[in-house]
């Protein structure tokens, strides 16, 4: 897997435009400058690699925009050490960049061909989360609680499940809404049975779904 001067260039050139769209965690920046996201895409796109735009990776699905990758890791102010479930691998690049600021990663993927192919990748690469195949609705409760929860598609409603996964003081991530666009929602877990919640933009994301393919 080549790295070179070029695609460092242009990585440069991509953290520079999301910290002017306003990212300020120079954790985050400092992780999207080194990840090659190139690796994370099919060949016939590896040019529009470092353009923040989503692209196809397969099955119907996409590699997020860096802006948005970088919107939702900041959200969620992670500490070194968290643990933390991510609902929807994808291409493994969120992963990447959650495992680049010292975090101990549960990913779980819905799409057989995605999760070989991350699960392959990200070892490939030396990152090393726990990779599970199944439905994303449903989270890991043997694993839990965690203390950051990050959803990668797009929920018609917040699950129940995935609530009762987060620690107390915990935060959770997520896209809240129809085909037509999400309201980023951040979920804090005050008490027992207390939660806060906040908006923070309109995205877009494809549609979470129920089980596993």
């Amino acid at each position: 897997m080549t790295d070179t001067y070029r695609h460092k260039g242009l990585r440069k050139k991509l953290v520079d435009t999301i910290k002017e769209k306003g990212i300020k965690d120079t954790r985050i920046l400092e992780a999207v400058g080194k990840i090659p996201r190139h690796h994370f895409m099919d060949s016939s796109f590896i040019e529009f690699a470092y353009r923040d735009q989503a692209f196809p990776i397969g099955s119907g699905q996409t590699i997020s925009q860096p802006y948005t990758v970088a919107f939702q890791t900041e959200l969620l102010q992670i500490e070194k050490h968290n643990k933390i479930l991510e609902v929807g691998t994808g291409s493994g690049y969120q992963c990447a960049i959650l495992l680049e600021l010292g975090t101990k990663v549960f990913t779980i993927e819905r799409y057989r061909e995605l999760y070989l192919k991350s699960r392959a990748l990200l070892s490939d690469m030396g990152y090393k989360p726990y990779f599970f195949y199944g439905d994303g609705y449903a989270g890991l409760p043997n694993h839990g609680p965690f203390d950051r929860i990050l959803i990668t598609a797009g929920a018609p409603e917040i699950p129940e499940e995935l609530l009762k996964q987060l620690k107390i003081g915990g935060r959770m991530v997520i896209p809240v809404g129809g085909s037509g666009g999400q309201v980023m929602m951040l979920i804090e877990r005050i008490g027992e049975n207390e939660y806060k919640e906040s908006k923070h933009g309109y995205f877009a994301f494809v549609p979470m779904l129920k089980g596993k393919q």
